[in-house]
């Protein structure tokens, strides 16, 4: 078990609660209680210095001064500190997962054949390739373009046209953005786009745009005479 703050700024006052990193983690993903999460029974303003928040601070800052409904506040809505060799090991695994897609669904372009994983991992390191603490597959595109400075490389690409319904648009835009080529508002307010995915990615690239559209997205393949 490891403990460590989850902060959270309101209305220009700070408030700390010290947690589980790994319960706290799973909380802000909607997961488990907030009861398992807290380490120690208490909101601060200064976690480190022992320095409580008072009852006059919590109820104008979240309408209450119930300890649980503002411990869960914090955690959901603000920022949990993770400490260095979390980070660390953390930042390795996310680099994992990017050798491994790249292994599989990268090639050189001079020979056609795939790069070794530890040519990949070198490449990423020699081209200071920064890796986020998010999805690889919202990353990849802009992962190759780092890489592609020091390394000869490319995804098998398709293009897809994408027809998204005006209600639909808000949700799902940004997803789209990672991947657009170009884009067309049409009269009835949907938005129709070519967006290049790497072969790799297509299936969660589908998931993602029928969960955020209810399915309602039209897609096609764009052959590359089109």
């Amino acid at each position: 078990m490891v403990n460590t703050v989850a902060r959270l700024k309101v209305r220009g006052k700070n408030f700390e609660i010290v947690v589980d990193l790994d319960s706290a983690l799973k909380l802000k993903e909607g997961q488990g209680s907030i009861h398992e999460t807290l380490a120690i029974d208490a909101i601060f303003t200064d976690s480190k210095k022992g320095m409580h928040a008072s009852e006059q601070d919590m109820k104008e800052a979240f309408g209450t001064t119930d300890l649980y409904a503002i411990a869960e506040r914090i955690v959901k809505e603000g920022e949990i500190l993770l400490p260095a060799e979390y980070r660390e090991k953390e930042r390795e695994e996310k680099i994992k997962q990017v050798v491994d897609f790249l292994a599989r669904h990268a090639t050189d372009p001079r020979t056609g054949t795939p790069h070794t994983p530890e040519r990949i991992k070198r490449a990423i390191e020699e081209a200071g390739v920064n890796i986020e603490n998010r999805p690889i597959e919202e990353q990849i595109p802009k992962i190759i373009e780092q890489l592609s400075k020091v390394l000869p490389i490319k995804l098998e690409i398709k293009k897809l046209e994408i027809i998204i319904p005006p209600m639909y648009v808000g949700k799902v835009y940004g997803v789209l953005q990672q991947y657009k080529e170009n884009e067309e508002w049409l009269d009835d307010g949907s938005l129709k786009c070519v967006v290049a995915v790497p072969t790799g990615l297509q299936s969660e690239f589908y998931d993602k745009l029928n969960k955020l559209t209810d399915g309602t997205a039209v897609t096609k393949e764009v052959k590359e005479n089109e």
